[in-house]
C-alpha cells in the first residue's frame, strides 16, 4: 500500500491546506463528552499550522441529510477543539464560494479555519464532482486524516483527492501502517478474536478471517450460534438458530483454509442478566435449559491465552462475554491482559478497533498496551471485511 504522507509536502508556508478531520464526537447537554477523536487531530493539525499553512477543517457531524440544522453545526464543538488544539479557530459556515474564500484571506500563514458540517450540502454525501471543484478552489492541497469516514465515497473523503495533491494525515497514516500489519502483510501465526452479539452483524467479518488468520476465536453470543451449529444445547442463551447452516458453512471453510476456528468449552452461565447475580461455570454440554450463556469460562480462556503465546499478530473486534456488567467481564479482561503483556513483551502486534472493543479494552485498563487501537467503527469492520475503502483507495499512488 503505497501513499503520499506529510513526509511528503514541500515547502507549505502560506499554502491552504484543505484537512479533512473527524470530530463525530459524542455530546451530552451541548458538551463533548469524550475528546478522543478531537486529540487524534492534534499530530496533523499542529504540524501543518506549525509549518505555516492555512489550514482549513472539513468535517461532518451526526446525520442532517442535505439540509442545514443549526443543532448539528461543527461550531457545537468549535470551544473543545480549541481547548484540545491550544489555539484560536476560526469558525466559518460555509465549505466553498466567496465566504470561505474572503474568510481565507483574512487568515494568517499558520492560522487555523473550521468550516460547516460538510452533510448540510446534498453533494457530500453523493459526491457531486461539481460541489468538489467548488470545495477545492479554496485548497491547494488536501489531507484526509479521517479514517473513520474512509469507508464512505463522499466528496470530502474521495472527491477532493482526486482533484488536489493528496496525503495522508499522520492519524490515518498510523491507522494504515497499524492495519497493513495486522492483515495487509502480517507476521504469521495471524490470531482473530471477533466477538459481538449477532453472527448475521459480522458475516463477512468472519469469511474474510478465515482466510486471512490462523486462529479464529469467536467470543460473544456469536459463539452461541456456532455452538448450536454442531448440536449443543445453549438453553436460554442469545443465539440465531436459524443461522445454523451458515455458521457450518464458515466452520467448513475454516477447515479448508487451515484456519483453526476456537469456541469456548467451558461457559459462565446464569438464569438472570444483571449485575453480579448466581452464577455457574460448567462445560457446554452442561448448560441448563433456563440458563444464558454470558461469558466464556476461565478454562478456555486460559487455552486461548496458550493459543495468542504462539501468535506474531493479534486482531481483535468485539467482547468475549457480556463484559459490561460484572462478572461476565472476566474472560474479555483477562485475555486482552495477555495480549497486552504479549505486545508489551515484543513477541505480538496488536491490532484493535470497533466501538465496544475500545470500551472494553479500556475497561481492561489495557488501552496503552496494544499496538494500535482504532477509534474508526464501520470503516475498521469494512477494512477486516476485505472490502475497498474509498478515502484510503484515492489516496493510493502508483
Amino acid at each position: 500500500m503505497a501513499f503520499r504522507t506529510l513526509d511528503d509536502l514541500g515547502d507549505i508556508k502560506g499554502k491552504r491546506a484543505l484537512v479533512r478531520v473527524d470530530l463525530n464526537v459524542p455530546m451530552a447537554d451541548g458538551r463533548v463528552t469524550d475528546d478522543m477523536r478531537l486529540r487524534a487531530l492534534l499530530p496533523t493539525v499542529l504540524e501543518l499550522s506549525n509549518k505555516g499553512a492555512k489550514v482549513l477543517l472539513l468535517a461532518h457531524f451526526g446525520r442532517p441529510k442535505g439540509a442545514k440544522h443549526s443543532e448539528m453545526s461543527v461550531s457545537m464543538v468549535l470551544d473543545a477543539l480549541q481547548e484540545v488544539v491550544g489555539r484560536e479557530i476560526m469558525f466559518v459556515p460555509e465549505i466553498a464560494g466567496d465566504v470561505v474564500r474572503q474568510s481565507v484571506g483574512i487568515l494568517a500563514d499558520g492560522d487555523i479555519a473550521l468550516l460547516e458540517n460538510t452533510r448540510f450540502w446534498p453533494g457530500e454525501e453523493k459526491n457531486d464532482p461539481e460541489l468538489a471543484k467548488a470545495v477545492a478552489e479554496n485548497g491547494d492541497f488536501y489531507v484526509n486524516d479521517a479514517f473513520s469516514a474512509a469507508h464512505r465515497a463522499h466528496m470530502s473523503t474521495e472527491g477532493l483527492a482526486h482533484i488536489l495533491p493528496a496525503y495522508a494525515g499522520r492519524s490515518m497514516e498510523a491507522e494504515l501502517k497499524a492495519l497493513e500489519a495486522a492483515l495487509g502483510n502480517p507476521e504469521h501465526p495471524v490470531a482473530a478474536v471477533v466477538g459481538g452479539a449477532k453472527v448475521s452483524t459480522k458475516l463477512d467479518v468472519l469469511n474474510n478471517l478465515v482466510k486471512q488468520v490462523d486462529h479464529l476465536i469467536i467470543g460473544g453470543g456469536m459463539a452461541n450460534t456456532f455452538l448450536a451449529a454442531r448440536g449443543i444445547d445453549v438453553g436460554k442463551s442469545l443465539c440465531e438458530h436459524d443461522l445454523a447452516d451458515t455458521a457450518n458453512a464458515i466452520l467448513e471453510t475454516a477447515d479448508a483454509s487451515g484456519c483453526t476456528v476456537h469456541l469456548p468449552y467451558d461457559v459462565v452461565t446464569s438464569v438472570e442478566f444483571r449485575s453480579n447475580p448466581p452464577i455457574r461455570i460448567v462445560n457446554v454440554h452442561e448448560v441448563a435449559a433456563d440458563e444464558m450463556i454470558l461469558d466464556v469460562g476461565p478454562a478456555a480462556v486460559e487455552a486461548l491465552a496458550d493459543v495468542l503465546k504462539t501468535c506474531r499478530t493479534l486482531v481483535w473486534n468485539g467482547p468475549l462475554g457480556a463484559f459490561e456488567i460484572e462478572p461476565f467481564d472476566k474472560a474479555t479482561v483477562a485475555l486482552a491482559k495477555t495480549a497486552a503483556a504479549l505486545t508489551i513483551e515484543g513477541s505480538l502486534i496488536s491490532v484493535a478497533g470497533g466501538g465496544d472493543t475500545v470500551a472494553a479494552l479500556a475497561h481492561a485498563g489495557v488501552s496503552d498496551d496494544f499496538t494500535f487501537i482504532s477509534t474508526a467503527g464501520g470503516a475498521f469492520l469494512e477494512w477486516m471485511e476485505g472490502k475497498p475503502l474509498p478515502g484510503v483507495d484515492a489516496l493510493q499512488t502508483d
